[in-house]
């Protein structure tokens, strides 16, 4: 089938759909504000308990990594962030998420070779450019009190 450029565009415009953008940011901010909530309730049930704020705050965090790694490996997370998009990616379980993902998607390779090979794909540039904006930025600070 032989097309010219505008037929061709045409054909495009037919098919495509529209993007609902007002019920997508609907359910990210409802499912981004749930983990939150689900965090701050967390915090309040562990400082309730007698934790430090400190040991709260960390506790908090282990848990939504906990609970987000389970449920990716279940299978439900999946699910979720499919009607939840980008609600899902508050950054401790979205991080979790892209953890887990590789490493269940690589099992069948074994553990160092599929596992232990694949498990930071994703997350492993998000690590080395964050480690690496963090020693650049502490250079700059150095430099700068030097000078002050």
């Amino acid at each position: 089938m032989n097309f010219d450029r505008r037929r061709y565009l045409e054909r495009v415009k037919e098919r495509e759909s529209g993007s609902p953008v007002f019920k997508n940011c609907f359910f990210a901010y409802l499912f981004g504000g749930g983990i939150c909530a689900l965090g701050q309730l967390l915090l309040s049930l562990y400082l309730f308990w007698g934790l430090s704020e400190r040991d709260a705050g960390t506790l908090v965090t282990v848990t939504l990594i906990f609970l987000s790694a389970c449920l990716t490996g279940i299978g439900v997370f999946d699910s979720i962030a499919r009607i939840a998009g980008a609600g899902t990616l508050v950054p401790v379980t979205g991080f979790a998420n892209a953890v887990v993902s590789p490493a269940l998607d690589n099992k069948s390779e074994g553990l160092v070779t599929g596992v232990g090979a694949k498990i930071f794909t994703v997350a492993g540039p998000v690590l080395l450019y964050a480690t690496l904006s963090g020693a650049l930025y502490g250079v700059i600070l150095y430099v700068v009190r030097l000078f002050l």
